[in-house]
């Protein structure tokens, strides 16, 4: 197996890791001795082994020995103590011979330190093979530590003539989408840290924003509420329902104006943040760069149009994830996304990936 060969194997075993490691990246591991593998791995989920101590432990039941081998990695081995110990101090004891690192690690207290570590040790490193692949596989933890912002995914789902909603519900139940695309859904929250929405969505569909796939999830995403004047109701199912963190984001001007709706807010569970007003609305920005002093890497928008749009026409968008059902809906359709997006300018969409969900069509792709 040659260096590339190898490198590609390692890519296709981090993939394995999306959806269970996150905010941590997924990262693979291949060793490989004499042309042969001995030993591969991947990190499986968050808290778990790293891929390099996963392809060494492959390696000690394989009866082989790394001992001089050559370990290709999609990330620089990481040099500190988190959840796990520091994945350079292992392949030093196992005495291999040159690590291949696809990119280095952006998270400050790694930035390079890893290689240089190997190197000081006498071992032989590289960087930089499949570097863009590397990169694209984990890009909303390079954003994170190289921007200081979170990864923002725009979801929706629509009609064919681009009407999110139709007649109005109380309990939530005039779908859109099917089943299998909910279900999907459901999927992407339990990899995202925060789920942002717009007051309007909290009064008009009153949902829950949880993560319900019939399994406890360890660490919900946090549900993110915009509501610049504070017009959010005490029985709201966000506030009613514990499964997961309420933040509501507000502006300075409407938190010093209700303090008394600020404390009952607090009593129910809820952190209030606060940001500068940008026309009716929180700033996004701002908004943004307060998520991200809180650690969340990735987030999902699930809103309505208006809030859809003020994403793209500022240019905060960073993938979107459009389901489309086979309907018309014409004068019966609310919330009409086109309407709210009129004036913008022209926005290529880009690694375009087209997915189908029975009758309904998942198109995604990044901006």
């Amino acid at each position: 197996m040659d260096a590339e060969q190898a490198m590609r194997r390692a890519l296709e075993l981090a993939r394995r890791g999306l959806s269970q490691v996150e905010p941590n990246p997924a990262v693979g591991c291949v060793i490989v001795k004499d042309g042969q593998v001995i030993g591969e791995g991947w990190h499986r989920q968050y808290g778990a082994p790293h891929a390099e101590i996963e392809a060494l432990e492959d390696c000690r039941r394989r009866g082989q020995e790394p001992e001089g081998a050559i370990v290709y990695v999609t990330l620089e081995p990481c040099c500190f103590t988190g959840k796990t110990g520091p994945c350079t101090q292992a392949l030093l004891q196992a005495k291999v011979a040159k690590v291949v690192a696809a990119v280095e690690d952006p998270h400050p207290q790694v930035r390079g330190r890893g290689l240089q570590q190997l190197r000081q040790a006498g071992v032989l490193t590289e960087v930089g093979l499949c570097r863009a692949e590397a990169e694209s596989l984990n890009a909303p933890f390079f954003k994170y530590h190289r921007t200081g912002r979170p990864w923002v995914i725009l979801k929706w789902a629509q009609s064919i003539d681009g009407k999110m909603a139709w007649r109005a519900s109380s309990d939530g139940g005039n779908w859109i989408s099917n089943e299998a695309c909910r279900q999907d859904v459901h999927r992407l929250r339990k990899k995202i840290q925060g789920i942002v929405t717009g007051i309007e969505t909290i009064l008009q569909d009153n949902p829950q924003l949880t993560v319900r796939l019939g399994e406890p999830i360890s660490r919900p995403p946090v549900r993110i509420v915009l509501d610049s004047q504070l017009r959010i109701p005490f029985d709201c199912r966000v506030l009613m329902t514990q499964e997961a963190p309420t933040w509501v984001v507000t502006t300075h001007t409407s938190f010093h104006a209700q303090p008394e709706k600020i404390s009952r807010l607090r009593q129910a569970g809820a952190e209030i943040l606060e940001v500068s007003q940008s026309g009716r609305h929180c700033d996004l920005h701002e908004t943004l760069d307060q998520l991200a002093k809180r650690g969340l890497q990735q987030i999902l928008v699930e809103a309505g149009p208006t809030l859809q749009s003020q994403f793209l026409k500022e240019k905060l968008a960073d993938e979107v994830r459009i389901y489309i059902a086979p309907l018309l809906l014409g004068a019966a359709g609310k919330a009409d996304l086109s309407a709210a997006l009129r004036g913008m300018e022209r926005i290529e969409l880009h690694q375009r990936q087209i997915e189908v969900f029975g009758d309904n069509v998942l198109i995604s792709a990044r901006l």
